[in-house]
């Protein structure tokens, strides 16, 4: 019988860091994601499809090929990698910051898409009216746009927390699987399988990211549901 209530150090180690990293990952994506989401929703420029490729092509490559880039951009020979390693002395590969820059990056795609669809819905009329009252473009977004799109932004950033618990090839390429520090819920099950006499231990874990990730999954289709109330 498993006990599904009794986790060793080394589980809860990753449960906690994986929620740690999903948590960070949601509050560093959601300003720069609703800024690139309202730019996509709002603004005309040539070249607008080549930026939408680009900021959905993590989308459709392979996570380990996201992982690999990363590396080469990020690791201690890599073009950003070796300037923060010879002035501050500091390794971004194969770190806790590592596991969270590969959270941000499988997720942004997800998250830019769920605002811009919301702010596409926002009735462009309101911010006529308001601007024409004198308010500014700035006010304008934050007093209308972004209030009324509010159910597509926590709606983005519930899928960034979701999909940043299930990544697993760029975090595995980018980050390692260091116990306790960069091991998350998925690396952590991809270990125990390894292991024979471990399938309760996997078991257990699988239990918990199957809880947390259709949790979030609710959250999100219940704040689409809305959205689409609004829209009709």
């Amino acid at each position: 019988m498993i006990d599904l209530f009794t986790y060793s150090s080394a589980e809860w180690d990753a449960i906690q860091l994986s929620l740690k990293v999903a948590l960070l990952c949601t509050v560093f994506i959601l300003p720069v994601a609703i800024l690139v989401g309202w730019v996509l929703a709002r603004k005309h420029f040539w070249g607008k499809s080549i930026v939408e490729g680009i900021v959905h092509l993590p989308l459709v490559l392979p996570p380990v090929t996201v992982g690999y880039i990363l590396l080469i951009v990020f690791g201690r020979n890599g073009w950003l990698g070796s300037f923060f390693y010879e002035h501050w002395g500091v390794q971004i590969a194969f770190s806790f910051p590592a596991a969270v820059i590969a959270a941000i990056i499988v997720s942004f795609p997800l998250v830019t898409r769920s605002i811009r669809l919301s702010i596409e819905l926002v009735d462009k009329n309101y911010e006529d009216a308001a601007r024409t009252l004198g308010a500014t473009n700035l006010r304008v977004f934050f007093t209308i746009t972004l209030p009324l799109a509010l159910p597509g932004v926590l709606s983005g950033a519930i899928l960034a927390f979701a999909r940043s618990l299930g990544e697993f090839g760029a975090t595995i390429s980018f980050a390692g699987n260091i116990a306790g520090e960069t091991q998350t819920l998925p690396l952590a099950i991809f270990s125990t399988m390894q292991v024979p006499g471990q399938e309760a231990s996997t078991l257990k874990l699988v239990i918990v990211s199957v809880i947390l990730s259709l949790a979030a999954m609710i959250g999100a289709e219940y704040l689409n549901r809305r959205i689409l109330k609004r829209k009709v």
